[in-house]
């Protein structure tokens, strides 16, 4: 199999660390070869968190270099439109609607910029936008974003909807279970 590469991008605190352990167990799980790099900018102060998933038979090097991601996957929109050098040709966009302003946008320096997603689509670009946010609360917590977007994200591919429910029993907490489960069905669905 040819190699697959992922981007998740976010901020700190979104859970894309969690997104991307979910991704590496299930794909390791079904025999693949995988690489997980975790780059983060900041995180803990609201900064890029960035997340590279590669996998096929052989995986070399865990580094996705601009225009090879297959999807880049972002938990907040002006993430999705800062990546978008690294989506190769033919690649998509899993994006969540939310706005998390970074910092010159909160102390008065610049705007948060408008039509984003329009913008990425006049581009070109294969753009999934939607309000993963408003799913996960649906399901009962903010923080599911990670794994609603992960439930979209699971169309794309091959594995059953139950490899990846038990991937994510492996992943959290049991008291979160249930919610979790929840949150990939409404993703998967949306």
């Amino acid at each position: 199999m040819k190699t697959q590469n992922i981007m998740i991008v976010g901020v700190g605190g979104q859970g894309s660390l969690l997104a991307s352990k979910l991704l590496g167990r299930m794909l390791l799980e079904k025999g693949y070869d995988i690489k997980v790099s975790e780059v983060h900018g900041m995180s803990q102060r609201g900064g890029s968190v960035v997340t590279y998933v590669r996998f096929g038979d052989k995986v070399y090097s865990p580094v996705i270099d601009k225009g090879e991601a297959d999807f880049i996957v972002s938990f907040e929109l002006l993430e999705a439109a800062r990546w978008t050098e690294f989506l190769k040709p033919g690649g998509r966009i899993v994006a969540n609607t939310q706005r998390i302003s970074p910092m010159p946008v909160i102390i008065g320096a610049a705007e948060y910029p408008q039509g984003l997603t329009e913008k990425m689509q006049v581009a070109g670009l294969d753009v999934d936008a939607f309000d993963a946010l408003a799913l996960a609360e649906q399901a009962g917590s903010a923080k599911a974003v990670n794994i609603v977007l992960m439930g979209y994200l699971s169309r794309y591919f091959e594995f059953t909807e139950q490899e990846w429910l038990d991937a994510i029993e492996k992943s959290v907490p049991a008291k979160f279970l249930e919610l979790n489960k929840t949150a990939f069905q409404l993703g998967r669905n949306a």
